[in-house]
């Protein structure tokens, strides 16, 4: 475990190095680029300014990704046992991801206002697509032996979607959940940008108006740490409730 985080470490404190190290011995402006020691000290020393948009955009975050999570598990599941349905909503599903969601954040804004609604129906379109795929292909790929199996053995529908498919396909959802931790935290951001008060998007836009390059990079970096926290809880949960399913280690 050790050996596997060392080396991302060491990467990252590489980089950190060679971006100091350049900033100092070209005397780079720092409203171009400031040096990392000077945005973790604008990190600390500018904390009161922008706790209050953090923490907007974790509530923000959490709610969208938890509501994304619930459509897409629903929405696959319904597509999983209404194969008649699922053939005429799938393209749809497909064609709703090809619309950029900079380009109908402002229509959702004309039709729902400047409340949260819109906002969270930014991380929604953003969240449940990942997780509907990963899940209707978990669903659709368990062994049709083990189905012919419990027919055989008299189950009945409800029994093979509990006891064999649904276990079958939380595996794949994991991996759906992963990508939509990651993506709900853009569209939070994207979200903010479009008429918020609060939020890391609106401190970055104004860091930005105001030539604040280290402001906007200690937005940057929060909505990473924020991703990547997401990202390993998710890990943490997959863990638990796979504990049944041998590791890649011990498959090998």
């Amino acid at each position: 475990m050790l050996k596997k985080s060392f080396l991302p470490l060491s990467a990252i404190i590489g980089l950190l190095t060679a971006w100091e190290t350049t900033s100092r011995l070209f005397d780079i402006p720092s409203w171009i680029l400031p040096a990392p020691v000077a945005i973790f000290q604008e990190a600390i020393q500018s904390w009161d300014n922008y706790r209050h948009h953090l923490l907007s955009t974790i509530s923000l975050t959490i709610s969208g990704l938890v509501i994304g999570i619930t459509i897409g598990i629903a929405i696959a599941i319904m597509l999983h046992l209404m194969p008649r349905v699922r053939e005429a909503v799938y393209p749809l599903l497909i064609m709703s991801q090809n619309i950029p969601i900079i380009v109908l954040a402002p229509l959702l804004v004309i039709w729902f206002g400047f409340g949260i609604l819109p906002k969270l129906l930014i991380i929604i379109l953003v969240c449940f697509f990942p997780i509907t795929v990963a899940m209707v292909d978990g669903l659709r790929q368990t062994s049709p032996e083990l189905v012919h199996y419990m027919k055989m053995a008299g189950a009945s529908k409800k029994q093979i979607f509990t006891k064999l498919e649904l276990p079958h396909a939380i595996p794949q959802m994991f991996s759906g959940l992963k990508i939509s931790a990651t993506y709900s935290v853009m569209g939070a951001v994207i979200s903010e940008w479009l008429g918020a008060q609060n939020g890391i998007g609106v401190y970055m836009t104004l860091a930005s108006s105001s030539f604040r390059t280290d402001r906007v990079f200690v937005a940057i970096f929060f909505i990473m740490l924020l991703c990547m926290l997401l990202f390993a809880v998710i890990l943490l949960l997959e863990k638990y409730l796979l504990k049944w399913r041998p590791s890649q280690e011990e498959s090998s």
